[in-house]
């Protein structure tokens, strides 16, 4: 086992499975290890995967477990509750016994808040916080078509309420998905721009992760493999789109920070970089980009925290 599968069998709640045979048949075999065949599905997407295609072709596998197919595809990508709503009015007529991500963080942040309001009843503003379910919730299978956010593995989903714009990060253990399943060949329609912001958020997780004062040692070994593993792929991917190796360690790096984050929260970079999204619509990845330099300058004034800088370095094997 590699170091990075071993990281991944350490995930609390989600279970991590890298795509390894033919087309999506693992994606179809996952929803019926989680509620059998004749299952409903209900799959949230964006616009953006039902123009590459897809999401069609998730789609088709997916009707292949035996049951009805419902999609939600007009999710924006900064998503607010309007996008929640529009999920579980779909949901409420149609009762799926799975939810499935499909995308980048916006889809499968949506479809968390879908599973939260739908089974407990209220509304998204319910859920602002930690710990909000009062029902148990349905399975939930995240496929990841960014290399990003990490919302993958993550119990927390960021919504901005459609009225004030204020993102709310709503959080509950039951919302964390089952299965995250990584296919790096989704990740290859993604515009060069779009590859180099969601990358550099992947990497903005690693680092912020790796300094924040909630880190646990599990955390850290979680943000040091992350960026050991994006550091380095970042500029090959961004230099050559097809490169499907490099692709991979984007995405199991954003997973793997993804899940620093679940264990240990993020810091300033994260906190500057939401305003900047909520008035002035800069896109989230582009926004942390922005922030993360001056803050990692003002805490490797820290003495513990440059030496934590310093590891990541080494682990991405960027100094000796």
């Amino acid at each position: 086992m590699s170091a990075t599968e071993e990281l991944f069998a350490r995930s609390e709640r989600t279970r991590v499975v890298e795509h390894s045979g033919p087309g999506f048949l693992e994606l179809q075999q996952l929803v019926q290890q989680l509620v059998g065949k004749g299952a409903n599905v209900l799959m949230v997407t964006t616009p953006g995967l039902v123009q590459a295609r897809w999401a069609g072709v998730a789609e088709q596998v997916l009707r292949g477990c035996g049951g009805r197919v419902e999609v939600l595809d007009d999710v924006q990508e900064n998503p607010t509750t309007d996008d929640v709503n529009r999920g579980v009015a779909l949901a409420r007529s149609f009762h799926p016994d799975v939810l499935v991500g499909f995308g980048g963080g916006s889809a499968i942040d949506v479809a968390k808040g879908i599973n939260l309001v739908h089974c407990c009843g209220g509304r998204m503003q319910d859920f602002w916080g930690s710990n909000k379910a009062t029902a148990p919730l349905l399975p939930m299978i995240a496929v990841p078509t960014t290399a990003g956010t990490g919302s993958e593995v993550q119990s927390y989903a960021l919504i901005a309420d459609a009225e004030t714009h204020r993102k709310m990060a709503c959080g509950d253990p039951a919302a964390a998905p089952r299965f995250a399943f990584l296919y790096p060949e989704l990740t290859t329609t993604m515009p060069r721009h779009v590859t180099a912001i969601t990358g550099l958020d992947a990497i903005g997780h690693a680092v912020e992760t790796c300094v924040t004062n909630a880190r646990t040692e599990l955390s850290a070994a979680f943000a040091l493999r992350a960026f050991a593993l994006l550091a380095p792929a970042f500029g090959r991917v961004l230099e050559d789109g097809e490169d499907l190796a490099a692709r991979a360690d984007m995405l199991r790096g954003a997973a793997l920070a993804g899940l620093a984050i679940e264990h240990s929260m993020l810091g300033a970079a994260h906190a500057l970089a939401n305003p900047l999204t909520q008035h002035h619509d800069v896109v989230h990845g582009q926004a942390v980009a922005t922030m993360l330099p001056g803050v990692v300058r003002f805490n490797a004034e820290d003495a513990v925290s440059r030496e934590r800088y310093a590891a990541l370095a080494r682990a991405a094997t960027l100094s000796s």
